[in-house]
């Protein structure tokens, strides 16, 4: 099932899932900017009463509606560091022996077509994409053969980063979280649909140039250790998303350097979810 928030003619925002190009609503209970987040709470019982709904009256094309980030504001995001093992090569940096997590702050999250800003400070904006993971219950203590109960499904995340910043802290915060710099979407896909999530092709576009091309099973740290990790420290909530790391071919560790500029358009796609796209635009 692909999962998603999206936007009907009044303006008003909704929750549903994509099936045959169609977009069924799961109800008014949904409805509002955070109705992803109550709909995840609900666990099994929301997505078991979406499912059964099928095709009807509440049935819109897809092609009618705006599709918004599922998560607008995610209680945590997270992303990861140096956890590709070609990324690792390509840096020359030796692989770490525990996973490092940095934050994006949620107000950086923008949905399926929306506009990533160049900041005006900074020519050095560079893309990332990733796996998403999005989390579906409250959790602590959650062992790696048990983080899959755990998980409302996944994603793709573009972990924009605004370089020179990145390297003003220790922690990247900044340099991770300007506004619009954590594109999410286009849909949540339930865990059901992916198949094994370590074993995902991953490919990133600027234009028409591919410039990453990976799979998941180059992860060092995989989805399910990535939780258990976090959940010996914190209580994981629904809605968290984890940013699962990146592969190589970013344009920092190109020659010259390949950051994208106003006027380019990045595309990321994973197999079993689809495609995130988003403009590139100068900020205001």
């Amino acid at each position: 099932m692909r999962l998603v928030t999206y936007l009907t003619p009044d303006g008003v925002a909704h929750v549903g899932a994509v099936q045959d190009q169609h977009v069924i609503d799961a109800g008014e209970s949904w409805q509002g900017a955070d109705g992803m987040l109550r709909f995840l709470e609900q666990g099994v019982t929301a997505i078991e009463a979406l499912q059964s709904a099928g095709s009807g009256a509440a049935a819109l094309p897809l092609s009618e509606v705006i599709l918004k980030a599922p998560i607008r504001r995610p209680p945590k995001f997270f992303g990861v560091s140096l956890n590709y093992l070609d990324h690792i090569e390509e840096t020359g940096l030796e692989r770490p022996e525990y996973p490092t997590f940095f934050n994006k702050q949620s107000t950086c999250v923008i949905g399926p077509g929306e506009a990533i800003q160049r900041p005006h400070i900074s020519d050095k904006l560079d893309y990332e994409g990733e796996l998403g993971v999005v989390i579906g219950r409250f959790c602590r203590h959650v062992s790696r053969e048990r983080a899959r109960d755990v998980i409302a499904g996944y994603t793709i995340v573009n972990d924009v980063t605004v370089r020179d910043w990145q390297m003003r802290s220790h922690t990247w915060t900044l340099g991770k979280s300007f506004d619009t710099h954590g594109p999410v979407g286009p849909w949540i896909v339930t865990p059901d649909a992916i198949g094994d999530p370590h074993n995902l092709d991953i490919k990133t576009w600027v234009n028409d140039e591919l410039r990453q091309s990976s799979n998941t099973s180059q992860l060092q740290f995989d989805c399910y250790y990535l939780i258990e990790y976090l959940t010996t420290v914190m209580t994981l909530e629904p809605g968290d998303i984890i940013a699962t790391g990146t592969s190589s071919g970013v344009g920092v560790k190109m020659k010259p350097r390949g950051y994208m500029k106003p006027g380019d358009e990045v595309r990321i796609y994973i197999e079993n979810i689809g495609e995130l796209r988003n403009p590139v635009v100068q900020e205001h």
